[in-house]
């Protein structure tokens, strides 16, 4: 719920995935999970112009307001129940089709088109996005005689491929997901792997995640300098 340009980073994902189409939403939720309800419970009186009508015992009338298109359904999933676990809590909202999965706390121009034509042909149970992210540091290349053969500053080819979430993800997930202690990523990603059901889509665009306060005075930055990459509508 920490917010970019004054709406939280799940509106910002959530309007990245309605801009494509994708409207039907199910949050797993846990620690402070109110505030989630609470928001959305209020979202549409906060976005629009709003007529309190006490003439007619409060009657509340949305002015000019054009509703987001989604169905949102925020589920408990505990507070202490670990990733995978939280995926398996939502096996019945999400039914025998296939769905998308991602965190809460990424941003990307991601097309997930062709991240879902990846997965079907691919046929895997699950296909991950992932990206290269660039080094820290310089970069410095030594032989075998301890001489610098090149010194240069970094670039994102130095990097390694990281897993972004924005997957797709097949029913057959929930046999990896035995109960609310297994790690997503530590048991069932890495099974599906070994496993030969776990693809990749590269995605080669723009991600960035808010993991720290620098983060999100980036994001924030771009945002109000009108130049958000992941704003696609």
């Amino acid at each position: 719920m920490i917010t970019i340009g004054g709406r939280p980073i799940l509106w910002h994902i959530m309007k990245s995935y309605s801009a494509q189409g994708y409207n039907d939403f199910v949050i797993c939720a846990g620690y402070k999970q109110e505030f989630i309800k609470e928001w959305f419970a209020n979202y549409m009186v906060n976005v629009s112009d709003v007529t309190f009508d006490f003439t007619r015992n409060g009657e509340v009338q949305l002015l000019g307001a054009t509703p987001d298109p989604w169905r949102v359904t925020v589920v408990d999933t505990g507070l202490g129940t670990m990733t995978g676990g939280r995926v398996r809590r939502i096996r019945s909202f999400v039914g025998d089709e296939p769905f998308m999965l991602t965190y809460g706390d990424g941003v990307s121009d991601i097309d997930l088109f062709a991240l879902e034509a990846t997965h079907k042909r691919g046929g895997q149970t699950v296909t991950v996005s992932v990206y290269r992210t660039g080094q820290t540091f310089g970069v410095i290349d030594l032989d075998s005689d301890g001489y610098v053969t090149e010194f240069r500053e970094k670039s994102r080819s130095d990097g390694s491929l990281i897993n972004i979430g924005f997957m797709v993800v097949n029913p057959g997930v929930f046999d990896y997901l035995d109960s609310d202690s297994t790690i997503l990523e530590q048991d069932a990603l890495r099974q599906l792997s070994l496993d030969r059901r776990l693809g990749g889509y590269v995605h080669s665009g723009f991600w960035h995640c808010m993991d720290t306060q620098r983060d999100r005075q980036v994001l924030e930055e771009m945002w109000q300098n009108g130049a958000a990459p992941w704003k696609n509508w």
